[in-house]
């Protein structure tokens, strides 16, 4: 069950009118009736005990068009997108791409359905990249834990990860900085308002 108790408002520019599976359906060209729940998909899903709906559970629930439910749930932000579904699936379906059309929906229409320490952690990866072109680490992990509020979880394992040369203390740019800078401005400018 979701932590979420946060109800659902969808913004001006929802389309009220249209099912879920009407909007899967124009993002991804992938008809959600096409599943017909064999659970491979959620069997072979490596998050599977992580999440409160398991895959064909997400896709049954979009199939009924149970909108706040599906998309009030934290087990669309827990996939990893690693495909495993999308390649269990007999009936040549993409779970992973409906999922990843489910958070870009949820993005659109109500971002703060987002749980707190996944879009913190997004936002401070994203901030190395743009800053150093690559993941360092310490400024990820300080980061994440400044805007999650996590400050002291896993605190204990610092000292190790310093000593076995895990945590760098200063970041090391790439020397094409600035070409990662342009792409995250036009990406910037592309994005719909």
């Amino acid at each position: 069950m979701s932590t979420s108790s946060q109800p659902l408002a969808l913004s001006a520019g929802t389309p009220h009118n249209r099912s879920l599976s009407a909007q899967i359906l124009d993002v991804t060209g992938l008809d959600p009736a096409r599943c017909y729940q064999c659970g491979k998909c959620s069997a072979g899903c490596p998050m599977a005990s992580e999440m409160d709906l398991k895959t064909h559970e997400i896709i049954r629930l979009l199939q009924l068009d149970m909108r706040e439910r599906l998309l009030a749930s934290e087990s669309i932000w827990m996939c990893l997108t690693c495909e495993t579904c999308t390649t269990r699936c007999p009936n040549v379906f993409d779970p992973a791409a409906v999922i990843d059309a489910l958070r870009e929906i949820v993005l659109r229409e109500n971002p703060g359905l987002v749980p707190r320490r996944i879009s913190a952690f997004h936002s401070a990866f994203l901030d190395q990249i743009r800053a150093n072109g690559r993941v360092f680490e310490f400024g990820l992990v300080a980061s994440y834990k400044l805007r999650s509020g996590a400050l002291f979880a896993d605190v204990d394992s610092v000292p190790g990860m310093l000593a076995r040369g895990k945590l760098a203390l200063a970041p090391r740019r790439i020397e094409a900085i600035q070409d990662i800078r342009r792409i995250f401005e036009q990406c910037a400018m592309e994005r719909p308002r």
